[in-house]
């Protein structure tokens, strides 16, 4: 196989072969299946004829060699795709990696490690914008306090957001008629949102109501669920690559895997593709505070605090590390997430749940969102490029350790 075969019957075979382990992986894992919409049949046989781990390790260390002479980019994608196959089931016959070698092996990628000393440095600023008399967590979770969508709103306060979203994308960005989604409120989940792609353009679009929803959480999930985020990547997918292509290793979704880093990258990324800062200030401040019910005039000074706790993000990744490999208790980590994350207690408690849920999956989102961003700013300067490249990175097999210049 050679640069030019991507439509090669070997190159085929190997993506059906994918698609079957990934389903027999998923007997063993519920997590693991994201979504598929591939033949049903191929589903029946993974849940008639349970494989154990073993055999599916044999069957991925086969189709790995089938890609041995292959380079084009759909080859390369199955390659990294099949390695995390391998590494799942190595943790699932009870190899223990650190969190490093995880997030490697799944992600295909590492996240940088950061002392407390450099996320004090950020806590610093966040004090100085929020003067006054308690912690800087106090003082931070009072202000928030103040901007909760009452749930009587939550609806017609998410409906806009997504809408406004939509508009955006599709300035840039054709999708196929017809798409859409249902959006839904649940509770007792470990993650805040959450879209369950279904096939033929559809989505379902979670929102997890157990804990207070922020009025900036509106644009946040609207973009990453919705549009641009999830539910466009997954339909780009399905029409250009299953659909248009023929290429079926995209109709099956591993959530353990380097597509993972790519997907909630894009997701994270599209939310600032879509407003800059003082777009998106303009449309909370006109739109979504009066709809909430909020005091619009509290919208700068939490834009400015939102902007702040951004560069926090990584500190999920360094508690996450430490927390379990073993070097912060369950009271230290929480202390952290408190104290340097500025999480709410509440919500401290539900991200060390997700940690445990999802090890070094959380490095996907913020990492992720970094490296696709650097990789659409370098193919172009305006935002129409910036738009082009996106949806080129959403909608062909580009691999984590590729981003990177």
């Amino acid at each position: 196989m050679t640069n030019n075969d991507s439509n090669s019957p070997s190159l085929a075979d190997v993506a059906e072969r994918y698609v079957k382990l990934v389903l027999a992986m998923g007997q063993h894992d519920a997590s693991y299946v994201d979504a598929y919409y591939g033949p049903p049949a191929w589903q029946a046989a993974a849940v008639k004829q349970l494989q154990s781990l073993s055999d599916i390790k044999d069957g991925a260390n086969a189709a790995l060699a089938l890609l041995a002479d292959a380079s084009c980019l759909r080859a390369l994608n199955l390659r990294k795709q099949l390695q995390a196959v391998l590494a799942k089931a190595d943790m699932l016959q009870g190899t223990r990696l650190d969190f490093d070698t995880e997030s490697a092996r799944l992600y295909d990628a590492v996240s940088p490690h950061h002392s407390r000393a450099y996320y004090a440095e950020l806590v610093a600023q966040i004090d100085a914008l929020l003067p006054g008399d308690g912690t800087v967590s106090d003082r931070v979770n009072a202000l928030r306090a103040q901007l909760i969508i009452p749930a009587d709103k939550l609806r017609a306060v998410m409906d806009a957001a997504i809408r406004a979203g939509r508009e955006r994308t599709l300035q840039y960005i054709a999708l196929p008629e017809g798409e859409d989604f249902v959006l839904e409120f649940v509770t007792d989940k470990p993650w805040s949102g959450y879209n369950w792609y279904k096939g033929n353009y559809q989505s379902v679009i979670q929102i997890n109501t157990d804990l207070p929803v922020y009025i900036d959480r509106a644009v946040d999930l609207g973009c990453h669920e919705a549009y641009p985020g999830h539910h466009v990547y997954n339909v780009l997918l399905e029409r250009d690559l299953v659909r248009g292509k023929g290429w079926m290793e995209y109709c099956i979704y591993p959530l353990y895997s380097p597509q993972s880093l790519i997907a909630e990258g894009t997701a994270n990324y599209g939310i600032e593709l879509s407003f800059t800062d003082a777009e998106r200030l303009a449309f909370e401040q006109q739109v979504l505070y009066p709809l909430a019910g909020l005091d619009p005039a509290l919208a700068p000074r939490y834009a400015q605090l939102n902007q702040l706790l951004a560069k926090l993000g990584y500190a999920d990744n360094d508690i996450a590390r430490q927390y379990l490999e073993g070097s912060l208790t369950r009271e230290e980590a929480l202390e952290w997430l408190v104290n340097v994350r500025l999480y709410p207690a509440e919500k401290s408690a539900q991200r060390l749940q997700f940690y445990d849920a999802m090890g070094a999956y959380v490095i996907n989102y913020n990492l992720g969102q970094d490296m696709a961003k650097a990789y659409v700013e370098r193919q172009g300067a305006t935002r129409a490029e910036h738009w082009a490249a996106f949806r080129d990175l959403m909608s062909s097999p580009r691999v984590p350790s590729h981003l990177q210049a």
